[in-house]
């Protein structure tokens, strides 16, 4: 394995690092100010700047008029999209078209994902099922009409990122015989309803409940082991958001721990400072290998051994959900009071990094998964 990144990877990080430049991280309300959503839109301006730089298009193969990148190029560009709180939906759209891409028939192929890349299009991933726990899967069920043409839907995802903005939502179901399967549906669908719902840190999310909701046949994607993919590359992407906000936060750190004096010298020099600053930077590139290693096994499922990518994925969610609750801890530490001023950005990257947490879910979950896949797949 070589983490050397590709000159088509390196290119796209550049063009992220410019259009991320100009974004502000306090260009919305404060979520600790703002009793519900701080906003009701994601940063539209900053979605056609995306688009413009060929940034939305990464994944697309070449004849849709994308660069035929894959998940490594994908993290690439979110860790620097974390880095300045970028209030835009491009983990979900850009999973949600690879797996269309990858899993989709012709129409969506032909029809949709070049409006993708243009930025005319945005889609949503309903991944947290009912409760954030149970397998999301669970949370609807698909059966066959009577005249085994058309699918029907029931049931209820909560926590839908961006679905309000969204003109697509792509969904996980479960049909009779217990196979996951996927479904794509227009916000617009008679059926499909949203309640608001916020997350905690302050982006309007929703609860989309689905009642007898009638899907055509080649707006499902049923191919087996479609939705355990897509579920490991959205966990692969929020991993890197979360070392892109934990990047963010550390160099803050040490921005303020370099001029904040005590008894005339910088706070720096101390060494309980300087010991907890190196821990999270320790942390930090734990979080960086395990995600590199995470993401580069999705392209390449065969080439890890054993053990299935999932492992790789579980290993990477332990280091990230941990290792971002950790450098917030510690700014705020570092930061005293400084650290829940409003008017500095620190509180918002805290709770940002409270909800990438969430969405991880606990690190002793993913051990026990990583067990019971080295239990199931020996290593002699």
């Amino acid at each position: 394995m070589d983490f050397t990144f590709t000159e088509e990877q390196q290119a796209a990080v550049e063009a992220a690092e410019a259009v991320f430049s100009g974004v502000a991280p306090d260009s919305v309300p404060s979520p600790a100010l703002t009793p519900g959503a701080v906003a009701d839109d994601f940063d539209r301006p900053l979605w056609r700047r995306l688009a413009e730089a060929d940034l939305l298009s990464l994944l697309l193969a070449p004849e849709r008029g994308g660069a035929g990148l894959d998940a490594v190029a994908l993290c690439l560009v979110l860790r620097e999209s974390a880095k300045v709180l970028a209030r835009v939906p491009l983990l979900e759209t850009s999973a949600a078209a690879l797996a269309l891409e990858t899993y989709g028939g012709d129409a969506a192929r032909s029809e949709l994902l070049p409006r993708i890349g243009r930025g005319e299009a945005v889609i949503t991933v309903a991944s947290n099922g009912r409760t954030g726990h149970d397998p999301a899967e669970l949370s609807v069920e698909a059966r066959r009409d009577d005249d085994g043409g058309d699918w029907v839907l029931d049931g209820v995802h909560t926590a839908v990122p961006w679905a309000q903005a969204a003109d697509y939502v792509l969904l996980p179901a479960h049909t009779g015989e217990g196979r996951a399967v996927l479904a794509l549906l227009p916000r617009s669908h008679d059926r499909l309803t949203l309640a608001d719902q916020v997350s905690t840190s302050g982006e309007r999310y929703a609860r989309l409940s689905l009642d007898a909701a009638r899907v055509p046949d080649q707006d499902m994607i049923t191919d087996d082991g479609c939705w355990e993919w897509l579920r490991c590359l959205l966990a692969a992407g929020t991993c890197a958001l979360a070392l892109g906000l934990g990047e963010a936060v550390l160099s803050m750190t040490s921005d303020y721990a370099g001029k904040r004096e005590q008894f005339g010298f910088p706070i720096a020099t101390f060494q309980a400072v300087a010991v907890q600053t190196a821990d999270r930077y320790i942390d930090l590139r734990a979080m960086e290998a395990t995600l590199w290693q995470a993401a580069w096994r999705l392209g390449n499922p065969a080439a890890g051994g054993p053990l299935p990518a999932a492992a790789d994925i579980a290993v990477a969610k332990i280091w990230a959900a941990d290792g971002v609750r950790r450098v917030v801890q510690s700014a705020q530490h570092l930061h005293g009071g400084f650290g829940a001023d409003t008017d500095y950005a620190l509180h918002r990257y805290h709770a940002w990094a409270k909800q990438l947490e969430l969405s991880l879910g606990p690190a002793a979950a993913h051990e026990e998964a990583l067990g019971d896949l080295i239990a199931a797949h020996p290593l002699g």
